[in-house]
């Protein structure tokens, strides 16, 4: 475990996933405890897939190839690449077993950085190999909700008709379900999550907090994806806010790669980068 602290924000990351286990501002934790007793995570890393496939399965070109849920970066083990009191960056690379189920060489790099009240935290894929490379990053950070989630809003940057694509097993239904017209503020509910996450895109905003209406308590992410998803285990005291980089396929479509939505394709030898913001 890594420890990363600055004046007001102590930090853990495992070098398991390179995955955010606490974080605490002023002694007071931000992130839910992972208790596995309801769901283990608290911040697990998206490569190179975000969501499911059907049978944890897809194909490329043809060939069938395993992959679980959100991808396998998330167990992976990276080194500490290079590090200080309030920063580390982190790396994976490719390797025989990685590419049984994917097939390309890659380096994978995670980079947090504390500064004031903010984490920042850099993601960059650089394609070793010598053909375009598929990939979809993201992130699924669950924030502490004590209370529950129904004294919690989500407030966007900007004004937003949201419509939820819901999901059907791993795959997206097509039809969209309007959960919010031309406002900012998305009052959270149980009921939404009964079935599973609700599935953004095409959002105005670049930026969405997770507010405690009685007190102001608030956490804002921000970030540069095109897909945005909010999903919590029903009855649970936590809210993930998703930055995905790409959604599962819809059900009436190919269950191929080559056409999974929102998939970065990388050139040979390029370097792709995201990056989204966490202030306190």
């Amino acid at each position: 475990m890594v420890t990363l602290k600055n004046e007001r924000i102590t930090l853990l990351i495992d070098e398991t996933g390179a995955e955010m286990r606490r974080m605490t501002l002023d002694g007071k934790d931000v992130l839910w405890s992972g208790d596995p007793a309801v769901w283990s995570g608290v911040a697990p890393l998206m490569f190179p897939f975000c969501g499911g496939t059907p049978e944890d399965a897809y194909s490329y070109e043809g060939v069938t190839y395993p992959m679980e849920k959100h991808g396998y970066a998330r167990f992976c083990r990276f080194a500490v690449e290079d590090r200080g009191d309030s920063f580390a960056t982190f790396v994976h690379t490719s390797s025989d077993e990685t590419k049984k189920k994917y097939p390309w060489d890659y380096t994978l790099r995670v980079t947090y950085r504390l500064h004031g009240r903010q984490a920042d935290i850099t993601y960059t894929v650089k394609n070793e190999s010598d053909s375009t490379m598929l990939f979809a990053l993201g992130s699924h950070e669950a924030y502490a909700c004590p209370e529950g989630i129904e004294e919690y809003d989500i407030i966007f940057e900007q004004p937003e008709t949201l419509f939820t694509y819901p999901l059907d097993g791993n795959l997206l239904k097509r039809t969209p379900v309007q959960m919010l017209k031309d406002a900012r503020v998305f009052p959270l509910y149980d009921k939404y999550f009964e079935v599973d996450a609700l599935v953004f895109k095409d959002l105005r905003s670049r930026a969405a907090t997770l507010r405690h209406r009685p007190t102001g308590r608030a956490v804002t992410v921000k970030f540069d994806t095109d897909y945005f998803l909010l999903w919590h285990k029903f009855g649970a005291p936590y809210m993930c806010m998703e930055p995905w980089g790409g959604i599962p396929s819809f059900v009436d479509e190919p269950q191929t790669l080559e056409t999974r939505e929102g998939m970065t394709r990388l050139a040979a030898g390029e370097t792709f980068t995201s990056k989204h913001s966490i202030l306190l």
